[in-house]
């Protein structure tokens, strides 16, 4: 074989959005913080390179992330990851921490103990705790304790052609988040509206970026609204979500860090207190458990500490190769598969 790359992958699902973790063949990111080799993944040639060696075709694939293991910086954690996704590397996300954690412990580069095992995991947003409930070599579930969760502005108001005036809350839950309930589009959050709610998203997104300038107090390369999360409430009272994601796709899961996120809106409106939980549903009907473990502050702001609790399944083992003379190293997407954002990624 005349490889120059060679990557090895494990392929895990969070109920069921795919978080594929490379576990081995990862190349040695700059940086001296996690936050430092984000923004060099996001901004140097070779950083870009490697996200689209493995997100784009013929590799990759539009759904999904790719989830990069490297050695942890803080001396708590047990492993540190990036997450890469075809727009861009991605600070945190819940169900890709689950996934995370499953392969960690699962493979044996953690040692699983029954019935529960804690994971510390390192993101450029800050540290997650998974403890996973473990039996007989599988893990079971995963609860995460993500990082600290504000709201930079509820109730902020755009002007759109095709709505009216929307009222959409921005708040951050490990990325930042545009929450916007489902009724204001008329689309009910369901399979067969799976289409319509991601071009509504990505209308929305591009909207609200240009009017609206959001950064972490404290981690400046954190900023910008990443996605567009509407929601609902199911008659048994869950919340049911749809997080839309580029370059044309719903989030499988009901979406760890948009759950966060839409966690800190419901405490700052006095509908939540500590200690509580609630159910949260994703389009397809799998589950995340949400609960508000207490109180704290991010900068100048309040902020909730939330905890997400799904299950991760691995399904796959695979390894990842680049011939020294393929033409398409560089990756490709058509809009067959990719929608009309493929023309900015080639």
């Amino acid at each position: 074989m005349r490889w120059k790359r060679v990557m090895q992958l494990l392929d895990v699902h969070c109920e069921g959005e795919i978080g594929k973790v490379a576990t081995g063949g990862v190349p040695k990111i700059p940086g001296k913080t996690v936050a430092e080799q984000l923004h060099w993944l996001n901004t140097d040639p070779k950083g870009q390179e490697l996200r689209r060696f493995l997100v784009l075709e013929p590799r990759g694939a539009p759904i999904g992330s790719v989830n990069l293991l490297l050695p942890p910086k803080h001396p708590d954690a047990d492993a540190a990851f990036i997450i890469l996704q075809p727009d861009q590397a991605h600070a945190s996300s819940g169900s890709n921490s689950i996934c995370v954690t499953t392969a960690l412990l699962e493979s044996g580069i953690v040692d699983m103990q029954e019935p529960e095992t804690t994971v510390v995991l390192e993101t450029a947003a800050g540290l997650v705790k998974a403890k996973a409930q473990c039996r007989d070599g599988h893990c079971e579930s995963v609860t995460l304790t993500m990082v600290p969760s504000f709201v930079h502005q509820l109730d902020a108001k755009i002007t759109t052609r095709e709505w009216g005036e929307i009222s959409v809350d921005l708040a951050y839950g490990g990325i930042f988040y545009a929450l916007i309930d489902a009724p204001q589009i008329g689309l009910a959050i369901a399979p067969e509206n799976a289409r319509k709610l991601v071009e509504a998203g990505m209308m929305l997104k591009a909207e609200i970026n240009s009017q609206f300038h959001v950064v972490h107090p404290e981690i400046p390369e954190i900023s910008g609204v990443a996605y567009v999360m509407f929601r609902d409430q199911d008659p048994d009272g869950a919340v049911r979500t749809c997080t839309t994601m580029w370059p044309g796709r719903v989030d499988r899961s009901p979406c760890g860090t948009g759950n966060s996120a839409n966690l800190a809106t419901l405490h700052a409106r006095g509908k939540i207190k500590p200690g509580e939980r609630f159910l949260s549903r994703s389009i397809i009907g799998s589950e995340f458990q949400v609960g508000l473990e207490g109180l704290t502050s991010v900068g100048d702001r309040a902020a909730v500490i939330p905890t997400i609790t799904g299950r991760g399944f691995t399904f796959g083992l695979h390894q990842v190769a680049l011939d020294a003379f393929d033409p398409l190293s560089a990756g490709f997407a058509l809009s067959d598969v990719w929608g009309d954002a493929a023309a900015s990624l080639n």
